[in-house]
């Protein structure tokens, strides 16, 4: 099953921000898509690939550990296709596209505060609750190629308050270059905030790894 095409430098433009708001190596080439050794406590490696490719089968079958992921540009049931048994498909995300601005920075409710931090090309938001427990937050990251948002979050207890508007128009904000496209990906459940904010959904975003019971 071959899905709907998607720009691999759009895709490297995207991979390449978020790593430096998550503060990874960069993104490199390896075997049509692209590999990011991250190293972290939760993650060796991860792939990223615009569509289905042989690249993608191989590495499914060489990799036997935990702690690696497989990103696709598709379906679940796409990345499904090419992987081993022993490889786990997570819940499914949207990779999008602004196609409209928030425009001007939202105003929080009465009691909540904002705290803004930028260092580089990287830009996170928080906004503190009346009690003092973190409401909401957020991060984006620009390169000369992409605006990206990241970890868009609101606490439980503080949803439906326009917190997730204030971040992302906060963040966006701080673009310095308007001619580079803004993306993100979405969960199933930021999806709608997104779209009612003026972004569209570029592919599904397929993501698999396995688990550390079967290691």
């Amino acid at each position: 099953m071959v899905g709907s095409y998607v720009d691999p430098k759009l895709v490297f433009a995207w991979q390449t921000a978020h790593s430096l708001a998550r503060s990874s190596p960069p993104p490199v080439h390896d075997r049509g898509g692209f590999r990011v050794d991250t190293h972290s406590a939760k993650e060796v490696k991860r792939w990223v690939f615009p569509q289905l490719c042989a690249g993608l089968h191989d590495i499914a079958r060489e990799i036997t550990a935990p702690r690696h992921y497989l990103k696709l540009c598709g379906t679940n049931d796409e990345l499904q296709s090419a992987l081993p048994a022993r490889w786990e498909i997570q819940p499914a995300n949207y990779f999008m596209r602004a196609t409209a601005t928030i425009g001007e920075t939202r105003s929080l409710p009465d009691g909540y505060r904002m705290e803004l931090h930028q260092t580089g090309p990287v830009t996170q938001v928080y906004v503190i609750a009346p009690n003092g427990d973190l409401a909401a937050n957020g991060s984006a990251a620009e390169t000369t190629d992409a605006f990206i948002y990241d970890r868009i979050e609101t606490a439980s207890d503080h949803r439906r308050k326009g917190l997730g508007i204030a971040v992302m128009s906060t963040l966006e904000s701080a673009r310095k270059s308007f001619s580079a496209p803004q993306l993100l990906v979405a969960t199933e459940d930021g999806r709608s905030l997104y779209t009612s904010l003026g972004w569209t959904v570029i592919a599904p975003f397929a993501t698999a790894t396995i688990p550390d019971m079967i290691f």
